[in-house]
């Protein structure tokens, strides 16, 4: 069964084509990166695929549910994005805490991504004093906490630091090894060569590459970057 199928989506704002015709199929176990350029509508589909907005035309299924029913996709789907911060006036615990009531889970691993994400020791301290590393491992935590089937990562390393890139590293590949899916949007394209088992490289609006590296590349000893680079300036 396939976590998640695109059927042409497109989304449109006003006369922008965001995206056009995008055709996706990703199955569980995948650690799949969706990368591209500024601008080339990467974060536009994940929240597609995350029901917080709704594609213009074409259907999207994730876990089997129609994205447009947002409420069943989201209890069962974890969520990183690329701005959103923590609320302010909530400690690093209450919000944790806040996250556990949310999704109607016991909050006992509130302790652990504390300590996992070395936070224990500012779990009293508001969110608005938090540091943006902090802030960025309090979200991981919050999409983490609830093992979700499916993560949804948009430039989840932003902000931090190489010994926590590693960590986080780390942790998804076993998520993964024991058949999570993993959606990732990133520009760090060394990371998501080392991590992805599946890319789609989109520019435009419109998927240019789509398969496993090796599939990808002209020649052996091409690099992602040398892949992602000959696709976008071949369009």
């Amino acid at each position: 069964m396939l976590v998640i199928h695109t059927e042409s989506i497109k989304k449109c704002f006003g006369d922008f084509v965001a995206l056009d015709s995008i055709n996706i199929d990703i199955e569980p176990g995948d650690f799949f990166g969706l990368l591209g350029p500024n601008g080339a509508g990467k974060t536009t589909m994940l929240r597609i695929l995350t029901g917080q907005i709704e594609p213009s035309s074409g259907e999207a299924f994730v876990l089997g549910n129609n994205v447009k029913n947002s409420v069943e996709v989201k209890k069962k789907i974890g969520i990183v994005p690329e701005y959103e911060s923590p609320p302010s006036f909530l400690t690093s615990e209450e919000f944790l805490s806040f996250v556990c009531s949310a999704r109607n889970i016991d909050n006992k691993n509130v302790g652990y991504w504390l300590d996992f994400f070395d936070l224990s020791r500012k779990k009293k301290t508001l969110c608005k004093d938090l540091s943006k590393g902090m802030r960025q491992k309090l979200m991981l935590a919050s999409a983490f906490i609830h093992k979700p089937k499916i993560l949804f990562l948009d430039e989840p390393f932003i902000n931090l630091d190489p010994i926590y890139q590693k960590k986080v590293r780390e942790y998804l590949v076993d998520y993964v090894k024991n058949g999570n899916t993993i959606f990732l949007c990133s520009h760090i394209l060394e990371i998501a060569e080392k991590l992805c088992n599946k890319i789609a490289i989109i520019n435009n609006g419109k998927i240019i590459g789509n398969g496993r590296l090796d599939e990808l590349r002209k020649r052996k000893d091409e690099t992602l970057e040398d892949v992602f680079c000959r696709l976008v300036e071949d369009v």
